[in-house]
């Protein structure tokens, strides 16, 4: 298979979600609503710490720079599982797969629809915390970027295993997938550090990539060193799950191919 026939058929799967994106508001607004939401919310809640609290704490820094980083997590990960929920929805997967097209092309289109939506989301949140509540990313320095390169990698990673648990378990079961970072969050240590966690919870966060993400955050806001071994650490483990899920989603596809599974998503089956 030659590059551009790759990067072609990938691209379709993109061009695909733009045109239900074009072609419906319902799908388009919520790109930047719901991540404006939290902003101005968390916003106003870090403003009204910092005058109540003597405790000398730069909240907006802190919380409001935390739950822009885990809503572009989670935006990541809702933009594979998005783009793959549509095909379950309209029932579309007999028409995806009676064509030449791969399964790395797919998920690959999937990828590629994810750093697009979230790409927006994250503009979106940028500009609302740095006009409105001063949030200044200058602060985090160049960490930043491999902070944010860790939670995409592990929000896709989490996002391709979801699609499989829905591949595998039928189109009902995609109420497992929302709650995922709401479930994770705990662990993460979004808002506190793990050290405030019961043991065996911080057994769990060391291996979760993200928790090492927002412990070298905290460290940057309170003026202290940061750990690079343990954002290599998150980082190989981002790897890591992102091999496995992409592994697993193969063998559950492979698994439904083989079984019939995939007659649960034909046209013919609905209603």
């Amino acid at each position: 298979m030659t590059k551009g026939r790759f990067v072609q058929r990938s691209g379709a799967i993109v061009l695909r979600q733009a045109y239900l994106m074009r072609g419906s508001v319902a799908r388009l607004v919520p790109l930047f609503a719901w991540v404006a939401v939290d902003m101005v919310l968390w916003g106003f809640i870090t403003r009204y710490l910092n005058d109540v609290s003597h405790a000398g704490l730069n909240f907006v820094a802190t919380l409001l720079g935390a739950v822009l980083l885990w809503d572009f997590f989670a935006r990541v990960m809702q933009g594979v599982t998005t783009a793959f929920l549509e095909d379950v929805w309209s029932r579309n997967f007999l028409n995806l797969f009676a064509t030449p097209l791969s399964m790395s092309e797919y998920l690959s289109g999937l990828v590629a629809s994810s750093i697009a939506t979230s790409a927006i989301g994250l503009a979106v949140m940028l500009l609302l915390a740095t006009t409105c509540f001063g949030l200044s990313f200058l602060g985090y320095g160049l960490l930043l970027v491999p902070c944010i390169g860790l939670l995409f990698v592990f929000g896709i990673a989490l996002g391709i295993a979801a699609c499989a648990i829905v591949l595998r378990l039928g189109p009902a079961s995609e109420w497992f997938v929302w709650p995922i970072p709401a479930v994770v969050a705990p662990f993460a240590g979004v808002f506190y550090p793990v050290a405030t966690l019961p043991p065996w919870m911080q057994v769990v966060a060391r291996l979760l990539p993200p928790s090492a993400v927002f412990e070298d955050m905290r460290r940057i806001v309170a003026g202290r060193s940061v750990s690079m071994m343990e954002l290599a650490w998150g980082g190989g483990l981002a790897v890591a799950y992102l091999l496995l899920a992409c592994w697993f989603f193969v063998r559950v596809y492979r698994h439904a191919v083989r079984t019939g599974l995939f007659a649960r998503y034909s046209a013919e089956n609905v209603g």
